[in-house]
């Protein structure tokens, strides 16, 4: 193979490739763009008016994030406070309302200092989620009935989650520069608006996203930052630090590696080492909580323990979860030291936490949060993107409908447990299905539609063209491509990409 020709040695008449748009590479997205007019013709006038993709998007994710919070209005104005299956019956629960008072913010404690009235000692959420959750309490209105002001909690809490969900979406459309409609995928997500304010997950995710961001623009160090504030919000993120770790040692980028490590361990502890040493109890509730919890909804594990006359005891679970974890981590770092070529950053970022997802002993609805815009940046297909979405959307009327029908007595009105195992099921293949789809992308590299467009790495910053240092099994060998197809290939690992697909005979 030839060597890629050098920025400088490159001829004027060699241009970038232009924008990716779906609605020619899509076959769903040209068919859903009919509900708008059609799909976008070669005449259009794009980036030449106020209309830039960013706007549109957030505006479309602030549009959809607004339904959403019309579909928690049966709650809002009644079912948080009267009756407790009726907030179920109406899909629209949410922890934000409930927690207000439960968690001691009516009475204006300090979280993780005070102790709280009841089972629930201290708050058991990361420190900055906690943060989160006490600048919305100082910014709700202190009078007035407890439901008049858990309502106002509701909603600052629903404004400043709207502002993550803006975030989220430009930090999508903007890691992919010559993808930025991706974005939509995002911003329309019917799981996202459903699941966006049930609890305070966005913020961890907005983080999230801003890291990818910075570490596709090549900043490492703030990429550490972000990721390590994204850890101090939820445990989640930190995993997407493995991955990253086995593709640097591909290649041969430790330094970056190094960098990125430390700014999320300067970060992370900066936001918990002062809670850590003066609250110790209250910062280590969130830990022993999530060890000491049993097996919950929506995982695979609760599936076996109600079928089970002899179920496993929470420590079996803990152990039995971690292993499948580790495997899970061991078989991805293999795929990645084995592919053809190394796969991208965001396939491998979403692999890790699906794997993560699917392994737990608990599900909530709102952690298909953590997924939707890795998935996008892993997959960006709108069959495939669809198809996990409507099984995410049967599960979270599954969930509901399960605790209205335990919480309605005798009348029994929803789901019995049998049906809410089957919700489960399609949650657990809908992800499956991702997964797989993705790993085949891995494993043939020339049908992962964000190479197929004459693009390498878009995510990986440093690690987009870059040269492999160490390879094991056939992808030690140049020139290996998949097979059984006929599309363009895309020529890699030997310097920045310059231009577009490129034959692989050369």
């Amino acid at each position: 193979m030839c060597p890629m020709p050098s920025a400088e040695s490159t001829p004027a008449s060699v241009r970038e490739p232009d924008s990716v748009r779906p609605t020619r590479e899509d076959a769903v997205a040209a068919a859903g763009s009919e509900l708008i007019g059609g799909p976008l013709g070669r005449r259009a006038l794009l980036g030449t008016s106020w209309w830039t993709p960013v706007r549109v998007i957030a505006l479309v994710a602030i549009g959809m994030f607004a339904l959403g919070l019309v579909q928690k209005a049966p709650c809002y104005n009644g079912a948080w406070f009267f009756g407790a299956s009726s907030q179920y019956t109406h899909a629209c629960y949410s922890d934000i309302p409930h927690l207000y008072q439960g968690r001691g913010f009516v009475d204006d404690l300090v979280p993780y200092f005070d102790k709280l009235p009841g089972d629930m000692e201290y708050l058991e959420y990361p420190v900055l989620t906690g943060v989160f959750m006490e600048v919305a309490s100082w910014l709700t209105t202190g009078s007035g009935s407890i439901q008049h002001q858990e309502q106002w909690y509701w909603m600052v809490n629903a404004g400043m989650l709207m502002v993550c969900a803006v975030v989220i979406a430009v930090c999508v459309t903007r890691t992919h520069a010559r993808r930025p409609w991706d974005g939509l995928l995002v911003a329309l997500a019917p799981a996202f608006a459903l699941t966006a304010t049930i609890n305070w997950d966005l913020l961890a995710v907005a983080l999230t996203s801003a890291a990818v961001l910075m570490w596709s623009r090549m900043r490492p160090v703030a990429f550490g930052v972000l990721l390590g504030l994204a850890t101090a919000a939820k445990l989640y993120p930190f995993l997407i630090l493995g991955p990253l770790l086995v593709l640097c040692w591909r290649a041969g980028r430790w330094r970056e590696f190094g960098k990125a490590l430390g700014g999320a361990a300067v970060a992370w502890l900066v936001v918990n080492l002062p809670v850590m040493l003066f609250a110790f109890d209250g910062w280590s509730k969130f830990y022993t909580f999530s060890q000491e919890r049993g097996v919950d909804f929506g995982s695979f594990w609760l599936i076996l323990v109600h079928n089970t006359d002899n179920p496993p005891s929470t420590e079996t679970v803990n152990t039995l979860a971690t292993l499948l974890m580790l495997l899970c981590c061991g078989a991805i770092a293999a795929l990645t030291l084995i592919a053809p070529r190394r796969p991208r950053f965001a396939q491998l970022a979403f692999l890790i936490i699906a794997a993560f997802i699917l392994t737990n002993k608990v599900y909530s609805p709102q952690y298909v949060l953590w997924l939707v815009p890795l998935a996008v940046l892993a997959r960006p297909k709108w069959r495939d993107f669809l198809i996990w979405q409507a099984c995410e959307v049967a599960y979270f009327l599954g969930i509901w409908m399960y605790l209205a029908y335990t919480t309605s007595g005798d009348a029994h009105k929803g789901l019995p447990t049998d049906g809410y195992h089957w919700a489960i099921g399609v949650h657990l293949l809908g992800t499956l299905f991702l997964c797989v789809m993705v790993v085949r992308d891995i494993l043939m590299p020339d049908r992962d539609p964000v190479r197929q467009t004459g693009h390498d790495d878009p995510s990986g910053g440093v690690l987009d063209g870059a040269r492999d240092v160490f390879v094991l099994g056939p992808a030690a060998r140049t020139g290996q491509h998949s097979a059984h197809f006929e599309g363009p290939l895309v020529r890699w690992g030997a310097g920045r990409q310059t231009g577009g697909s490129l034959s692989a005979n050369e």
